[in-house]
């Protein structure tokens, strides 16, 4: 596994579910949106009757208005969004959209009485329809780029997993090295090579054709299956510690998350060394949070920046699919404390 020096979360900086509206593609649709909903406004506060291009107009300066600066301001904070998590980048954003539109509908109602030349007071109702308007428009906006950021992040996740079980997951070494085993105990255990054949047929079976979720215990009968595997090359180099907890049949997980973050494992915390070395493995319940926790020896020698970035592409696919499937809820630590690399999974379960 990687070497890291301190414990922090995997996930680096998360990404803002809002767009880029820096681009001049997000500012001309903005343009159009704005425009339409101030046509629209103008006829739920005038009616068709009285519809007139003057107040088209002034719904159209406010309107713009609003949204345009709402816009420039959400671009500024972007990269300050970016390190948000979700909940907070939507409750900042929608905090200021609301902010903004108090501002300019009491400059827009002193302006306009100014220029009318009437005396100078706050419209409380108008302020009010204005705020509720952007506050449903605003909050039913946020919700749809949420939704799509996680669906673009499911879709992204499930095919990143499925280039990788069929690129990197069931590395070429490890199928040669396994076949090799099988080939050489055919003739001296032939009942120790069936299980090994129907092991590795098992692990390709689920590379290729599982679903999104599956039940917890289907994923650590895919996860010994691997360790007899690998066991079968490493002898007593390998040694594997369970601990886990009684869990529901129907405790999901996404199919193939926890076989990758063994096989770096072995790959990085146990094949370096030669003497070997432990995995320990725990899985516990509490409430609707499930909790697995990984853990293996440091090699020693290993440059800590050469391992992070071997390690980060299969710690961060993890990542963004616990989260497309149990949203911001799910976290993935990881923790480097007295020569061992720890990973802490932590999801719930409804």
């Amino acid at each position: 596994m990687t070497d890291h020096p301190t414990a922090r979360p995997a996930s680096g900086e998360s990404t803002s579910f809002l767009p880029n509206l820096c681009a001049p593609q997000a500012v001309l649709l903005l343009v159009l949106v704005a425009e339409l909903l101030a046509v629209l406004l103008a006829m739920i506060n005038r009616g068709l009757a009285q519809l007139s291009w003057d107040a088209i107009a002034l719904y159209s300066f406010l309107v713009q208005w609003i949204v345009l600066v709402s816009a420039v301001l959400l671009c500024r904070l972007q990269p300050r969004l970016n390190r948000c998590t979700p909940v907070r980048a939507g409750a900042l954003s929608y905090g200021l959209v609301l902010a903004v539109t108090v501002i300019f509908s009491l400059l827009g109602q002193w302006l306009l009485q100014a220029f009318l030349g009437a005396e100078l007071r706050l419209d409380g109702w108008q302020l009010a329809e204005n705020l509720l308007a952007a506050a449903i428009l605003a909050g039913i906006g946020l919700r749809y780029l949420y939704l799509q950021q996680q669906l673009r992040n499911q879709q992204q996740a499930e095919l990143s997993a499925r280039i990788q079980a069929l690129q990197s997951r069931i590395r070429p070494h490890f199928l040669f090295n396994s076949l090799n085993s099988i080939a050489s105990l055919i003739a001296t255990a032939p009942d120790r090579a069936e299980r090994a054949v129907e092991d590795l047929a098992g692990l390709f079976r689920a590379s290729l054709a599982e679903p999104a979720l599956i039940p917890l215990k289907r994923e650590l009968a895919l996860c010994r299956g691997y360790l007899a595997m690998e066991q079968l090359r490493l002898g007593d180099r390998l040694r594997v510690d369970w601990h886990l907890d009684e869990l529901p049949e129907s405790t999901p997980i996404p199919a193939l998350l926890l076989q990758p973050l063994l096989e770096n494992a072995v790959f990085h915390g146990i094949e370096p060394r030669p003497e070997g070395g432990d995995i320990q493995i725990q899985i516990a319940r509490s409430g609707n949070q499930v909790a697995i926790r990984i853990d293996n020896p440091l090699p020693a020698g290993r440059h800590p920046e050469q391992a992070r970035q071997t390690n980060r592409m299969a710690l961060d696919n993890v990542r963004h699919r616990l989260q497309a499937h149990f949203g911001p809820a799910a976290r993935l630590s990881e923790r480097r404390e007295g020569g061992r690399f720890t990973l802490i999974i932590t999801y719930p379960t409804e």
